[in-house]
C-alpha cells in the first residue's frame, strides 16, 4: 500500500469519525432542548393559572323562613352577619326609647336595625306591602341626630338606623289573621336583605293565640247603651224639628248623617241617630220624616261613662218633650228609675271588666281596639 493510499484511508475514518460524533452532539442537544421544555411548562402549575383566570363561583345564596324568636333565658343570639337575615330577640335590641303609640299588647312591632342609615325613600316597597296585609300599620324610625322616634311615611325625607313596623292585632272587624302577620314579617326581613340589615320578627303563632284571646274579650266588653224618642202611633217626627231640638242640646251634624255630642276636647260622648234606616243626611234632611230616633252610648269609648249616660238621659227626656214622643230603652219600654239604676249596674261592671285588663274605657287602648 502506497503512501497516497494510507493518507486518504486515514482522511476517509476522520471524515467518518467526524460526522458520527457530529451526530451524537446534535441527538444529545436536542434531547437536552427536549428535556428543558418539559421542565418550563409543568401541568399542575398551569392547571392552577387556568383556575386564577376562570370566573369565581357565585356563592350560594339562600333565603331562610322566619325563625321564631328565642324566649327569655334562652342561649344569646349569634352576631349578625352582614348581608344576612336574623330574627333577635328585643333583649339583643340596641337600648332606644319606646316608640311613641306604639303598644306591644295590642301590636304586632317588628324591628329593622340597619348598619347604616335608610332612606325614607327606600321603605316604600315595605310601606306597600304593609298595606297589602289590610291592617292598621304604622312605620317609625329613629333619628339619632334628635334622639328621637319619627314617623317614617314615604316622603318624609329621613334617614334611620332603626325601624319599627306596628300592625295592630284587634279591631273591631275581628282579630289579625296569620296571613297578614307572615305577609308583613317577609317584607321586614327582605327589606333588611336589601339594605344588609337585621329584622326581629315576634313569634306569630303565640301572637295570633294573643290576638283571639284579646279579640273574644272586646266582644264580651263591646256594648252599646241605646234610649229611643218614639213617637206617639201613626205620627212623625219631621227632620227639621229634629235638627233644631239636637242643636239646641248641643249636637252637631256629622256629613255621614249622624249627631254627635262631644266634650271639650272633641271626643264623641254620644250619638243621636234616625231609628230608621234613612240617615239625616244634610241635604236631605228637610224632606225627612220619621216615627222615632235613637241615642247611643259606645260604652268602651268613653271615659266617663257613669256622668255621660246622665247626660243622655236629661237629653233624651229634653227631645222627647220638644218632639211630644216618649223615651223608652231599646225593648220600647218606658224609661224609669229603676231601668236607669239597672243600666248603671251594667255600665259599672264593664268598666271594671275592662280596668282589670288594663284597658279602661275611654283610653287610648280602647279607642283603637274599638273602632
Amino acid at each position: 500500500m502506497s503512501d497516497l493510499q494510507v493518507t486518504l484511508l486515514v482522511i476517509g475514518v476522520a471524515v467518518v469519525v467526524g460526522i458520527i460524533a457530529f451526530n451524537w452532539f446534535q441527538e444529545r442537544r436536542l434531547r437536552r432542548r427536549l428535556d428543558g421544555s418539559r421542565r418550563d411548562t409543568p401541568l399542575e402549575p398551569r392547571a392552577r393559572a387556568e383556575a386564577a383566570r376562570a370566573p369565581p363561583a357565585r356563592p350560594e345564596t339562600r333565603r331562610d323562613p322566619p325563625r321564631r324568636v328565642e324566649p327569655v333565658g334562652a342561649a344569646a343570639a349569634a352576631p349578625p352577619v352582614p348581608g344576612t337575615i336574623q330574627e333577635t330577640h328585643p333583649a339583643t335590641a340596641p337600648s332606644l326609647p319606646p316608640v311613641p303609640g306604639f303598644d306591644p299588647d295590642i301590636d304586632y312591632i317588628v324591628a329593622i336595625d340597619a348598619p347604616e342609615p335608610i332612606s325614607a325613600a327606600g321603605l316604600a316597597d315595605l310601606h306597600t306591602r304593609a298595606a297589602a296585609c289590610g291592617r292598621r300599620f304604622r312605620v317609625y324610625g329613629f333619628d339619632s341626630t334628635m334622639n328621637e322616634w319619627q314617623e317614617a311615611g314615604r316622603l318624609s325625607g329621613g334617614r334611620y338606623g332603626h325601624l319599627r313596623v306596628a300592625l295592630q292585632l284587634v279591631r273591631r272587624s275581628g282579630a289579625v289573621d296569620g296571613r297578614a302577620l307572615t305577609a308583613l314579617c317577609a317584607a321586614a326581613q327582605e327589606c333588611a336583605q336589601r339594605f344588609s340589615a337585621t329584622a326581629s320578627c315576634p313569634d306569630i303563632h303565640e301572637t295570633l293565640v294573643r290576638a283571639r284571646d284579646l279579640d273574644a274579650f272586646c266582644a264580651d266588653a263591646d256594648i252599646a247603651i241605646g234610649l229611643n224618642v218614639v213617637a206617639a202611633r201613626g205620627a212623625k217626627f219631621a227632620g227639621t224639628r229634629i235638627r233644631a231640638l239636637a242643636e239646641e242640646a248641643g249636637f252637631r251634624l256629622e256629613p255621614h248623617g249622624v249627631f254627635h255630642y262631644t266634650d271639650p276636647v272633641h271626643q264623641t260622648l254620644f250619638t243621636l241617630d234616625n231609628h230608621e234606616p234613612a240617615p239625616f243626611l244634610p241635604e236631605q234632611i228637610k224632606q225627612l220624616a220619621t216615627d222615632g230616633i235613637t241615642l247611643l252610648l259606645d260604652v268602651p269609648r268613653v271615659a266617663e261613662g257613669h256622668a255621660a249616660l246622665g247626660l243622655m238621659v236629661k237629653i233624651g227626656n229634653h227631645l222627647a218633650e220638644g218632639l211630644d214622643g216618649t223615651l223608652v230603652d231599646d225593648n220600647r219600654v218606658v224609661l224609669t228609675d229603676k231601668s236607669i239604676l239597672a243600666i248603671q249596674q251594667q255600665l259599672k261592671a264593664i268598666h271594671t271588666k275592662m280596668e282589670a285588663r288594663g284597658i279602661p274605657a275611654g283610653s287610648e287602648r280602647a279607642l283603637r281596639l274599638f273602632s
